[in-house]
């Protein structure tokens, strides 16, 4: 096993006492009051999750036979090709446990290899050895318990396996803090968001027009005046075809009182003919490029902007102009998804996109001018109005849709013009500063994780087969 601190290279099998694979039982098997059996899903990153955790009856043979023990070595030995051979250590903390037919059990023998020693040598490059070595059946990996045994390791003297086990431990508890503080970080900039917006929409965020009149004696369109001049605006651009349909205001039952100069309208009142998106066959779509994008929920976001360049589709002009007419969208619509969970992802179509097309699981509010687009955006991304009408939406097994009439009843709070444009710079601002600061976050979580895998290099510094 090593003498002193000397490496020496080895394979995993020249310290496994046994492998088993796990148990497999019916679905009339599982039950809610049975032992917990651990699959694929409860293995990350060097450890068991405890999360969706199943359960089955089990005897005191089969668990004779399958049950976990502290210092047992869980491996995947079914998964896609990426997470296949993922492995995990069995804490004494553990619940009475068995594990599934996916998994392997490892118990090593203790007199040449401490169980922890190894995992962290699995953790480190198990999955991208067994991914490079897995089988493929009907679109799953596999490996076997022979080649599970061929793993390359390192060895060396049991004192230095608990010095290197300890160092790391140190360096990982470290890196825990550290990724903890950062998450905190995140939930804070989530909170702060929703602060600002919910300042924004009850007229907190910068001076009122009135307030500015009175000071100034001065004359300012109110949010009445400008919701009549849009409601006018709306008549005489109607777009849909059929016969002209009068909006209906605001149901302003159980909404709070505005500031001075502030009325509640209906999205309705303020857009166009509100419609959402069709999706055409599969085959009249491409990835990657094409003449029009096609967006899909995934291009929506919680904060306004779109992300139009993750993951993108197209469709041709002639299926845009022809067949998806109806749902093409243009700079300055605000987009809604309307099938969820989560609801409440809002985009605004940006200047630098001149035309693209939705899925029906969006919906398109194409604001009439002159009112401020973004000022929409915003205050349907605020919490308040977001419950309003997530509360009246309909939700069947486990998925939430909103109806287009409710879109279109959804009631937003209306300043004066100039204060839209006041307020959508001011949020704008500062959710900036909250942009920047979650980037360098989320920057600093993946550095973290880079950082455990230099820790673990470090710790099994030898020469091993990549």
């Amino acid at each position: 096993s090593g003498v002193g601190g000397v490496m020496r290279e080895a394979r995993l099998g020249d310290v496994v006492a046994s492998m088993k694979n796990g148990i497999y039982k019916p679905a009339s098997e599982y039950a809610d009051d049975g032992m917990p059996c651990l699959r694929m899903y409860n293995i990350d990153a060097g450890s068991i999750v405890w999360r969706d955790i199943k359960r089955m009856w089990i005897n005191d043979r089969e668990f004779a036979d399958y049950g976990l023990h502290e210092g047992d070595l869980l491996v995947n030995r079914v998964n896609s090709r990426e997470l296949v051979g993922k492995a995990a250590y069995i804490p004494a903390s553990l619940e009475s446990s068995v594990f599934e037919s996916k998994n392997i059990r490892l118990r090593l023998d203790r007199t040449k290899a401490l169980p922890k020693f190894i995992n962290y040598q699995l953790f480190a490059r198990g999955r991208r050895h067994f991914a490079n070595n897995a089988q493929q059946v009907v679109g799953m990996a596999s490996i076997s318990q022979g080649q599970l045994a061929d793993f390359p390791i390192v060895l060396t003297g049991l004192d230095e396996q608990r010095r290197i086990v300890a160092e790391i431990e140190k360096q990982f508890s470290r890196l825990d803090e550290a990724v903890a503080n950062l998450k905190r970080i995140k939930a804070n900039l989530k909170r702060y968001r929703a602060a600002v917006l919910k300042a924004a929409v009850e007229g907190r965020l910068v001076p009122h027009e009135a307030e500015i009149a009175r000071r100034d004696g001065g004359r300012y369109e109110t949010g009445a005046e400008l919701l009549e001049r849009v409601v006018n605006a709306r008549r005489m651009k109607w777009s849909a075809r059929g016969k002209f349909a009068e909006a209906s205001s605001a149901d302003t039952s159980g909404l709070a009182a505005l500031p001075d100069g502030w009325v509640w309208a209906s999205t309705e009142q303020l857009s166009d003919f509100i419609t959402k998106g069709t999706t055409p066959s599969a085959s009249k779509l491409s990835d990657g490029a094409g003449d029009v994008q096609f967006l899909k929920v995934y291009n929506l976001t919680f904060d306004g902007s779109l992300n139009h360049r993750y993951k993108p589709a197209f469709v041709s002009d002639e299926t845009h102009n022809f067949e998806l007419a109806r749902s093409k969208v243009r700079p300055g619509d605000v987009l809604i998804n309307i099938v969820g969970p989560p609801l409440g992802q809002v985009s605004v179509i940006p200047a630098h996109l001149p035309e693209a097309n939705i899925n029906q699981a969006i919906a398109r509010i194409r604001v009439v001018e002159p009112m401020n687009s973004g000022f929409v955006a915003l205050a349907m991304m605020c919490d308040d109005i977001m419950r309003w009408v997530v509360r009246r939406s309909k939700t069947t097994v486990g998925q939430a849709n909103l109806t287009l009439e409710l879109c279109r009843a959804l009631p937003l709070p209306l300043p004066p013009l100039a204060e839209q444009h006041r307020i959508v710079a001011e949020v704008d601002r500062r959710l900036s500063i909250g942009r920047e600061v979650e980037a360098e976050v989320d920057a600093n979580l993946k550095r973290a994780q880079s950082l455990r895998q230099s820790v673990l290099q470090a710790a099994f510094a030898c020469k091993l087969p990549a």
